[in-house]
């Protein structure tokens, strides 16, 4: 597989199509396996889990944040920066927007100064497909993969992969209405004559959604005095930014908000997760403490499956199970190995190796003719005139007779 070119790892120009983030990161897994880069290694699967746990479930769309994700990883700016960009080589990101300089803040009427992210999406190349067999409708970036189960019967069940339609296609103009929010009427429910109990149902509601109070530990250790005062600085400068958060207390917010608090996310950085949460929503939650909750509770029980999911299909499909592939494979290293010793320079024990049998002075007269200094360099100058002086003799005696 050639490296992806520079003009190739934007999202203009990409060959390879958009996917989420659980394929892509089952993706992202087989490529490293595969050996496909040669510098790709468990570091760039761990980079990459990283992006997925943040990345947008429809749009496959994902904040670089750098300095979060050395805060996170504990590795160095140049390694998440070198293995994001062996990531873009394999094809499996794109860039979707550049950082730049100008300032964020002012777009938002902030003071001070924070440049501009970037955003990279997640795609996943041509060489993925083909190996698993996949059926690519489309070109490009938007290509899509189909699946006919019309051959399978219960007689022969198969277990076959789900097709990999991203969400955003549901905002063309045939995509349908949002559904309407409908009262569902229990059987043997008694109605009243004045209309429903709204106040009853509301403190049934209520009790229904609570989020129970309890104590979560950080970074393996017991919360503290100190960690609550250090959120509660965070929290209030995100109610400030997020308006429709501005009717929960800010102890009670501070609860809610602690899956982000504990992950170091900055205020700017939470207020950006939790407009992503209502975006292309009409509607603002009444009860946001218990819409919060709710949302990263599905994407908790999402991250599950996805590993749960992710070591089913590392299991399933095994780039090196396959024997052909692994004889490529190894052929390849091997041809890498070569290319590497043959480039490597000379040193003195090459030379002394070279040097201790002067019977071999016919393979010297022939270095000579070939390059006089590099057999110079590497057999030195007794031996080539030595070399030289029985090449002359020998030609001599051939003479005569």
């Amino acid at each position: 597989m050639p490296v992806v070119l520079a003009e190739e790892q934007v999202v203009a120009r990409t060959r390879s199509r958009r996917s989420g983030p659980r394929r892509w990161l089952r993706s992202v897994e087989w490529l490293v396996a595969a050996g496909l880069h040669p510098r790709a290694s468990a570091t760039t699967v761990t980079i990459a889990r990283d992006l997925a746990e943040r990345m947008d479930f429809d749009s496959g769309h994902v904040r670089y944040c750098l300095e979060g994700m050395v805060a996170r990883l504990g590795l160095s700016r140049a390694t998440i920066s070198r293995h994001v960009a062996y990531l873009r080589e394999l094809g499996s990101l794109v860039w979707v927007e550049r950082g730049c300089r100008t300032n964020a803040h002012r777009a938002r009427g902030l003071d001070g100064y924070a440049g501009t992210a970037t955003v990279y999406g997640a795609v996943i190349p041509a060489i993925y497909d083909d190996a698993h067999g996949h059926i690519v409708v489309g070109d490009a970036y938007a290509a899509r993969i189909v699946i006919d189960q019309r051959g399978i019967t219960p007689a022969s069940p198969e277990r076959v992969e789900a097709v990999d339609n991203s969400p955003v296609d549901n905002r063309s103009s045939e995509a349908c209405e949002t559904p309407s929010r409908t009262w569902v009427k229990q059987d043997g429910q008694l109605k009243m004559a004045g209309g429903s109990n709204y106040s009853a149902r509301q403190r049934a509601s209520r009790s229904k959604t609570r989020v129970h109070h309890q104590s979560t530990p950080v970074e393996g250790r017991r919360r503290t005095a100190a960690d609550v005062r250090r959120a509660a600085r965070t929290i209030r400068l995100v109610r400030a930014l997020v308006s429709w958060t501005q009717t929960v207390p800010l102890r009670r917010l501070e609860f809610v908000l602690r899956p982000f608090t504990d992950r170091g996310l900055d205020a700017h950085e939470i207020a950006a997760e939790l407009t992503a949460m209502c975006s292309g929503m009409r509607w603002r939650p009444q009860r946001p403490d218990v819409f919060i909750s709710q949302r990263l509770a599905v994407v908790a029980a999402y991250d599950q499956r996805l590993a749960e999911e992710t070591e089913a299909g590392r299991r399933a499909v095994a780039p090196m199970s396959n024997p052909e592939w692994a004889a490529w494979i190894e052929t390849k290293q091997r041809r890498r190995e070569t290319e590497a010793a043959a480039v490597r320079p000379r040193n003195d024990s090459d030379r002394a190796a070279a040097q201790v049998d002067w019977n071999i002075w016919p393979e010297v007269v022939a270095h000579m003719e070939e390059d006089q200094d590099d057999a110079i360099d590497l057999y030195g100058v007794a031996l080539c005139r030595f070399a030289v002086g029985q090449g002359d003799r020998l030609e001599l005696t051939g003479n005569r007779v």
